[in-house]
């Protein structure tokens, strides 16, 4: 959605490791903005991005107005699985409707072989993983390790929104889930009370969450003591910025 940075500019990267033309799609979607979310607010900074984007070898920017890719009112929406209806999809009700139906939209126009995904946004791309397999899309979805500052703070448009204090607080998150991430790596199988204890710790510290939850990698269902491949998620508000993250263990 533009504002990028290097989490961003990492993805890019990794697509020129892949292809000989690189498009970067720009488009701050209202599909997946509910009424009171940042839509209005949301950073653009698109001559700023296209300067970053003359650096890294990208040969095409698709940077649609909304009459372009909704010349009409977008009556057409995708009908997604229980799997888009937890997690960020409770808390965000008609986001990843909103998510599909652009991604969907923007693989019409491109048809692009490969499309790099960022791991931050680890539902999003569990999501538009089982889109192309479900729809047959002729395109390869590539995931890209998250970027982090180095207090380990998930790189991310909406940190700006953070002032000085809450910068220095916001990495709590990461270390929250880092900790989750070191005890079921040491052998601790008792998720709930993990995910609880991480609740109470962010709460102690001023923060609002909305989920600290420990699912299966492969089916982003509750993960279960038998399940090997697990990832922590989390989504937590400093004041009025609302971070994400997760860990794969």
């Amino acid at each position: 959605m533009g504002n990028l940075h290097a989490g961003h500019l990492a993805l890019i990267d990794q697509a020129n490791q892949l292809a000989d033309c690189v498009v970067v799609s720009i488009f701050v979607n209202r599909l997946q903005f509910l009424p009171h979310e940042d839509f209005n607010r949301y950073p653009r900074t698109f001559e700023e991005d296209c300067r970053a984007l003359s650096l890294q070898n990208v040969k095409i920017v698709f940077a649609p107005n909304e009459k372009i890719l909704f010349p009409t009112p977008q009556e057409f929406l995708l009908a997604l699985p229980s799997v888009a209806d937890i997690l960020e999809g409770k808390f965000r009700p008609g986001f990843f409707r909103g998510v599909a139906t652009i991604v969907l939209k923007l693989f019409n126009i491109i048809q692009p072989e490969f499309a790099v995904f960022g791991k931050k946004d680890y539902q999003q791309l569990h999501i538009v993983r089982k889109m192309v397999q479900q729809l047959n899309l002729p395109v390869e979805i590539i995931a890209s390790e998250t970027v982090r500052a180095a207090d380990g703070l998930a790189l991310s448009s909406r940190n700006q929104y953070l002032n000085e204090v809450q910068r220095a607080e916001a990495s709590r998150l990461y270390q929250t889930l880092l900790r989750i991430k070191k005890e079921i790596s040491s052998g601790n199988k008792n998720f709930q009370t993990l995910q609880q204890n991480a609740v109470d710790t962010l709460k102690q510290h001023g923060w609002r969450v909305d989920y600290i939850s420990i699912h299966s990698r492969n089916t982003l269902s509750f993960a279960q003591a038998s399940d090997q491949d697990l990832v922590v998620l989390g989504a937590a508000w400093l004041d009025n910025t609302r971070l994400i993250d997760n860990l794969e263990i």
